[in-house]
């Protein structure tokens, strides 16, 4: 169990997107199947391989832990791609990615209703951000899907300039928005970069949710709490659970 001083001391909250706030079986199959189509254009068999290389099951559309699909950003998705046989030139295929991706989020499913569970975060004194794998462009679309922008103060994709999960930047780039140590900050995701990531930025609190590709054997080691999904946030950090 997490120290309740630990708890207490946390201010700022840093989410995942996929697999943390939409459920990533759910919403990403038929996405990565299409990534994998565009960039194998009129070849079924090696669209297949380019999905199996990513980690996911081109019969179930699920996706493995800790794989590429499950947490690599649209360059690294392309350079796997191309590495398994791609003929698509880099630059272009990671701009037709970041546009199916960026329309993916009309289809994404949230683990539960964003805007009630985020207005309780913020009325509780928790202030909110968003760093994903995923682009700027996408989260912030998602943002306004769901309309909980107003709530969250930093926005960071892997193309914001922060670097990449599971370095520390978009951690820190939280941190020195908010004017808070990265101490204050609790780091929220599905699989080990995320993980990784809050440790690397020495976050307060690293806590892993099964809503996406992780499964507790994986992530208990690498977090200090694991929960069923964000929906356990609030009593995470209530007087009553401490």
């Amino acid at each position: 169990m997490v120290e309740a001083t630990r708890r207490r001391a946390i201010r700022a909250i840093l989410f995942d997107k996929d697999g943390t706030l939409i459920d990533f079986q759910r919403s990403w199959g038929p996405v990565l199947r299409e990534a994998a189509h565009l960039a194998a254009p009129g070849d079924s068999a090696l669209a297949r391989r380019l999905m199996m290389a990513g980690g996911m099951d081109p019969e179930t559309l699920i996706t493995a832990a800790d794989t590429i699909f499950a947490a690599g950003n649209t360059a690294e998705i392309a350079d796997l791609f191309r590495e398994n046989g791609s003929r698509l030139p880099r630059e272009p295929l990671i701009s037709d990615l970041d546009r199916i991706f960026v329309a993916a989020a009309e289809r994404g499913v949230p683990v539960v209703p964003l805007r009630p569970l985020f207005e309780t975060l913020c009325t509780t004194g928790f202030r909110l951000g968003l760093a994903s794998s995923d682009s700027e462009a996408a989260i912030r679309r998602l943002l306004e899907l769901e309309g909980i922008a107003d709530l969250v103060e930093f926005v960071a994709g892997y193309d914001s300039g922060h670097g990449v999960k599971p370095e520390p930047g978009m951690a820190l780039g939280f941190s020195e928005a908010l004017g808070l140590p990265t101490s204050a900050i609790a780091m929220v995701g599905d699989n080990r970069h995320d993980m990784r990531m809050g440790r690397a930025a020495r976050c307060g609190l690293c806590l892993a949710v099964l809503t996406g590709t992780g499964t507790p054997e994986r992530l208990a080691p690498e977090s200090d709490a694991v929960l069923a999904s964000i929906a356990e946030l609030p009593r995470f950090f209530s007087e009553q659970s401490i």
